[in-house]
């Protein structure tokens, strides 16, 4: 049965009779007697009721009290009519201060006379703050009030010695959670530990933060890079705390006592719902005083989403409002944040980091990293009795170290071997190979095997001869896209940037942005979705970011969340992003630009980062294209578009591009080459392949469509739409109109009014 010692203030008046009062619970009776003994007799009478009464009723919290006289002056007032009279003269008196430190290991003093008690930080600001409160209570108090303060003939700290049987006490009694079970889970809920995986090679920090939490009761913040294990920390340590409370409160009985107290939530869960002013906060409050009841602590995923999250202001957010509750040790935290968001907190509320303990947590060893994967790898053999051959972590450490050495292990490839694990396990494999491993990490990024694989070789021309056969006529820009590829597979791109950064120059309609596709269909086209196009090509127009606060919209949504560009970035890293008309943007976004070139990375003021080291920058300029001087299709004479670029942008983003790529005017011949290019796409379409059709054209056909649909100012762009609207429209009139042609070759050719014309040629050959 545990043995609690209760300080009480014992005093005695002039009269001779004593009076003995509780230091910490301040509104409970006071006993009066003849004697010291008698006055502690009766309080100690009041408590033993109380806790076999009252389940309720809070166990003693104040630990190590020492007793202390502090002088005050006092000056008494009068006061009358709505008007304060002060007095001349000024009353000393000495006021018996306890002051000691509760359960949590906060600093506390009771002014037991006054019926005040407090929390503080330093002990060398007790005297001060002892002062403060007693004038707030003495203020408007006139000679005679204060009388009733003056010093007794003698005070003394005595204690009262308690057995107090915690069973009997609290049999019946649960506590109620309702407003915790709304907003967070128990971090000891068995089902929530089985989404983590033990903290494997951070036993240091694991029992470092045990004791924090344990025995200093202190405010913990995690501090480590996203994927790191900071969570995974924590759990941990949540799983060592409760096991060995459990151990140690055998008395108890199981049924009866909080089974859970660490509850994660986030700050957005805590004000869900909230719609008027103050619901949140009294939605807190009754948080709090839940926390209170379980001696609870309060994990929070997300530092800054607490700072973010409230009225929008800082020094009116959720952070703000649950401060003083910290500083006071009513309410205890545990909370995770990256070291960017870390120096956001700092900046946008000064003051709120500095309640916690940081506890730092550095990135694994390749050695550590490759022991934990082995170990969950091991974990997921026994389990699934499935055979993973030790080459299979090594390659999946391999593969990301090379290709996201930006992500911080472990956590990006723990999940990267569970989702391995599942689809084989769905598959009904009974052992997993390097194969498997390369084909989840194709499904993933996108990038093909012969890039994954360093003994597949990749020749310079086969690569060429792809961009030239999507790209026409563009030499020194199929060249260029050449160059970033071989850099690539050999492993020489600096892992710090973006694979590379282009600026591609030139008049409109001559294959900038067909490039940018090709680009991403190759580099990242061999997914699980192959529309390229769509999902790997991240395309942003910055003539829509010229004018004041571009550079904001750029990083973040009305709503202060990422923008919709920084979010597909962050949902798919390997991609292609298109900077369109670059030449336009305002002066700020290029001061943003600059970061993302040089560092890969772009931060937002919230000190959120997305990562673009994994994507292919491209910008497109018609910087320079006005000075063309050209007549018909040949190009009589060409600008210098690296000159233009130089002259137009800072000498510090001109630095930081890797190539500027010209663009060429389009010939007759390369005009001849996309018309065939184009046809031979709309031969592939579904409407024909379904049918099993194929097409045919003659000469005449693309001579026909060159000179109704070329424009030398706006390049290839206008033949497309010709295209579509002198032949596609009619070819799709005549497949209605004859739907049982199939599985033969339908032949292309112009009337006498040079209208398109269908004849059917079945098996035939093509002439």
């Amino acid at each position: 049965m545990p043995t609690y010692r209760i300080p009480v203030l014992v005093w005695e008046d002039h009269s001779g009779y004593f009076t003995a009062n509780l230091v910490e619970d301040q509104e409970a009776p006071a006993g009066v007697g003849a004697t010291a003994a008698e006055a502690l007799s009766q309080v100690k009478e009041y408590l033993e009721w109380v806790y076999q009464n009252q389940s309720s009723h809070s166990l003693p919290d104040f630990l190590a009290a020492k007793l202390v006289t502090i002088r005050v002056e006092v000056r008494p007032e009068y006061q009358y009519d709505s008007r304060v009279y002060p007095c001349d003269e000024v009353m000393t008196l000495r006021l018996p201060c306890v002051y000691g430190q509760n359960d949590n290991g906060s600093l506390c003093c009771s002014l037991p006379t006054l019926g005040v008690r407090f929390f503080y930080q330093a002990q060398d600001k007790l005297k001060d703050l002892v002062k403060h409160y007693a004038q707030e209570r003495f203020r408007g108090l006139t000679p005679r009030a204060l009388s009733r303060f003056l010093p007794a003939k003698q005070t003394s700290l005595e204690e009262i010695v308690l057995h107090i049987n915690r069973k009997e006490r609290r049999s019946g009694y649960t506590p109620s959670l309702e407003a915790l079970e709304t907003i967070a889970e128990p971090l000891g809920d068995k089902k929530l530990r089985r989404q983590f995986s033990r903290a494997w090679e951070r036993d240091y920090q694991v029992t470092d933060l045990v004791r924090r939490l344990s025995h200093e009761k202190a405010n913990v913040l995690l501090v480590g890079d996203s994927g790191i294990g900071k969570t995974t920390l924590l759990i941990e340590a949540v799983r060592q705390i409760e096991s060995a409370a459990a151990k140690n409160e055998d008395d108890e009985d199981e049924n009866d006592r909080p089974r859970f107290k660490f509850w994660q939530t986030s700050g957005a869960r805590l004000i869900a719902g909230m719609q008027y002013l103050g619901e949140w906060q009294a939605r807190c409050e009754h948080v709090i005083e839940e926390l209170s009841g379980i001696n609870g602590v309060l994990c929070l995923e997300n530092l800054l989403d607490l700072i973010r999250s409230g009225t929008g202001n800082a020094s009116e957010s959720l952070a703000a409002f649950l401060l003083p509750f910290m500083q006071r040790g009513e309410l205890r935290v545990v909370a995770e944040a990256t070291p960017a968001e870390l120096d956001a907190c700092r900046r946008l509320l000064p003051g709120f980091v500095d309640v916690f303990q940081l506890l730092q947590l550095y990135p694994l060893t390749e050695a550590a990293a490759l022991t934990v994967l082995n170990r969950i790898a091991g974990n997921h053999a026994r389990n699934h009795k499935l055979e993973i051959p030790d080459g299979v972590t090594t390659l999946i450490y391999r593969l990301f170290k090379r290709f996201q050495p930006y992500q911080a292990f472990p956590g990006t490839t723990v999940a990267f071997l569970h989702e391995l694990v599942e689809r084989n396990l769905r598959a009904g494999n009974k052992a997993i190979a390097q194969t498997d491993v390369i084909a989840q990490f194709v499904r993933q990024t996108g990038l093909p095997e012969l890039f994954l694989r360093d003994e597949l070789p990749l020749a310079r021309a086969e690569v060429l001869a792809t961009f030239r056969q999507q790209v026409i006529g563009q030499e020194t820009a199929c060249q260029a896209a050449t160059d970033l590829v071989v850099t690539f597979k050999a492993s020489l791109n600096d892992p710090q940037r973006p694979l590379g950064v282009l600026l591609f120059c030139g008049p409109t309609g001559v294959g900038k942005t067909e490039l940018a596709r090709a680009l991403a269909r190759y580099f990242f086209g061999h997914g699980e979705h192959k529309d390229a196009q769509s999902e790997r090509l991240v395309r942003l127009d910055l003539s829509e970011y010229a004018g004041w606060g571009a550079a904001q919209r750029l990083l973040l949504g009305p709503d202060g969340e990422p923008s919709e560009f920084l979010k597909k970035v962050r949902q798919q890293p390997f991609c292609v992003v298109l900077l369109d008309e670059v030449e336009k943007a305002d002066a700020a976004v290029f001061d943003v630009l600059l970061s993302l070139f040089d560092e890969g990375r772009l931060t937002d003021r919230y000190g959120r980062v997305t990562t673009f080291r994994s994507a292919v920058i491209v910008m497109t300029s018609n910087l320079g294209a006005d000075k063309l001087e050209t007549v018909g299709f040949e190009t009589k004479g060409a600008p210098s578009y690296s000159r233009e670029a130089m002259n137009f942008f800072r000498p510090e983003f001109f630095n930081r591009i890797d190539a500027v790529v010209q663009f060429n005017s389009l010939s007759k011949d390369m005009m001849r080459a996309i018309v065939n290019k184009e046809l031979g796409e709309i031969a592939g379409r579904e409407g024909l392949s379904r049918q099993n059709l194929r097409l045919a054209w003659t000469a005449e056909l693309v001579e026909h469509l060159i000179a109704v649909g070329f424009d030398q100012r706006y390049g290839a762009r206008p033949l497309q739409r010709t295209i579509e609207s002198l032949l596609v429209a009619p070819l799709a009139k005549h497949l209605l109109t004859n739907k049982d042609l199939k599985n033969g070759t339908l032949q292309i050719t112009l009337n006498d009014d040079n209208i398109p014309q269908f004849d059917w040629l079945g098996n035939a050959t093509v002439p």
